[in-house]
């Protein structure tokens, strides 16, 4: 439906480019995407928002307007795919696609229809629409990048898993250091399972002889809040970017608006996460992260540079920049784990309450100095690579690749349990 109303529409925004139809035309790509992703994915949440808003109030009230309605895999990335095109055509960046079927794979092209990137018709369509010719390089390409995919899907979040899933469900038993244990590796579990499904997914891609854009561009080693939000899921934050934050004005209508445009990209995009306060929640602490660095002017300083650009360690700044952002991201993935608003506080509480140190036993008895090893020599390798996220094997040496190669396949191996759920976290989305 969304593909056949945005071809449609795409058509007549084009068509009524000069007058005030081009905008109603618009206006009805939004409402129709909007609402769809809000009956599927919002509906419920806002009727037991409603119902909880009259329990706070004293008057009880039963639901019975929820639905029972199973939630299309990808629908918030897909459906921002498609409105993108709506808006690139609206303010003149694109013309219309005429092939409906050229169209119809822009929207579904597998490989990043669930999990995006979320791309951009501009950048998307006229591969698909040109005629390709396979490519050894690209393709050698692609099954590398596929290898990293898998490894940090498979070795890394969903060896993390079943403890990252024990510490947060029963993180009343637990004390302060094995609550801070949790949610840190639960940091690197979302980013080994979000940025592996992207590795794959542009790995897939490049097999077929189309480029997709990238994703991410190690997180983990931002100097601030602001680059941290240039190298994570950069195809969300740039759609938010284009399409709210500089139609709002940006930070061209002074501070105060400025922080106000700010704040409500951050909670829309919390929002887009799920229909749970937590996200919400999630989302609004990351405003409240960024507004001081933009306040500062130092939104935009580092990104075209790297941790360390010409050096090989580095200094003693950039290491205490790495390690407070991590802090900050890491202390917010407590509302983004948790499931409820009040298990999040809760958790946080007993860190603060039960500030003791106990080491903490893996639920199936393994031992924890191997995951600690394995995240060390995974931050390491990734330093390594730092500046080049479409590479990550990039070794003069064929003897040194083929060793990496093996190593990688043998750790798959050896952490592959077939008891954890490897479902990719961001398929709830």
């Amino acid at each position: 439906m969304s593909t056949l109303v945005d071809f449609f529409v795409g058509q007549q925004i084009y068509k009524h480019q000069n007058s005030g139809k081009a905008k109603y035309w618009l206006w009805v790509s939004m409402a129709f995407n909007l609402g769809l992703l809000g009956f599927f994915k919002y509906f419920n949440f806002f009727v037991d928002s409603f119902i909880d808003m009259w329990s706070f109030f004293g008057y009880e009230m039963k639901s019975t307007w929820t639905l029972r309605v199973i939630l299309p895999v990808g629908i918030s990335f897909y459906t921002f795919q498609t409105m993108s095109y709506s808006f690139d055509i609206y303010f003149k960046k694109l013309k219309p696609a005429n092939d409906l079927v050229a169209f119809t794979a822009f929207v579904a092209f597998f490989p990043q229809l669930v999990a995006g990137p979320i791309e951009r018709a501009s950048n998307l369509l006229h591969q698909i629409s040109n005629k390709r010719v396979f490519n050894f390089d690209q393709a050698s390409s692609g099954i590398k990048l596929m290898l990293w995919g898998f490894f940090k899907k498979l070795v890394i979040a969903d060896a993390l898993a079943p403890i990252v899933d024990d510490i947060f469900q029963n993180y009343s038993d637990y004390p302060a250091s094995t609550l801070i244990l949790g949610v840190c590796l639960f940091s690197f579990q979302v980013y080994g399972d979000f940025s592996g499904y992207t590795d794959i997914a542009l790995g897939t891609a490049k097999l077929l002889g189309v480029e997709l854009m990238s994703n991410f561009k190690f997180p983990n080693f931002s100097r601030n809040v602001a680059e941290y939000w240039q190298r994570w899921h950069i195809s969300l934050s740039t759609w938010f970017r284009h399409y709210l934050y500089i139609p709002l004005g940006g930070n061209r209508v002074g501070k105060l608006l400025s922080i106000r445009n700010i704040t409500i990209i951050f909670v829309v995009s919390g929002f887009w996460h799920g229909a749970n306060w937590t996200f919400i929640f999630w989302g609004a602490l990351h405003a409240l992260f960024y507004i001081p660095v933009f306040l500062m002017g130092r939104n935009r300083i580092y990104a075209d540079n790297v941790i360390a650009e010409n050096s090989w360690l580095p200094s003693l700044k950039e290491i205490g920049q790495v390690l407070l952002t991590f802090a900050l991201v890491t202390f917010s993935r407590i509302f983004f784990r948790s499931p409820t608003l009040t298990d999040s506080f809760a958790y946080i509480n007993k860190i603060i309450e039960d500030f003791s140190y106990a080491p903490y036993v893996h639920p199936m008895g393994y031992r924890m100095i191997d995951f600690y090893v394995l995240i060390a020599l995974f931050t390491f390798y990734e330093y390594l690579i730092r500046k080049d996220e479409r590479n990550p094997f990039k070794f003069k040496s064929r003897y040194v690749r083929f060793f990496v190669y093996s190593v990688l396949i043998l750790l798959m191996l050896l952490f592959y349990d077939d008891g954890v759920n490897r479902s990719f976290i961001y398929f709830q989305f």
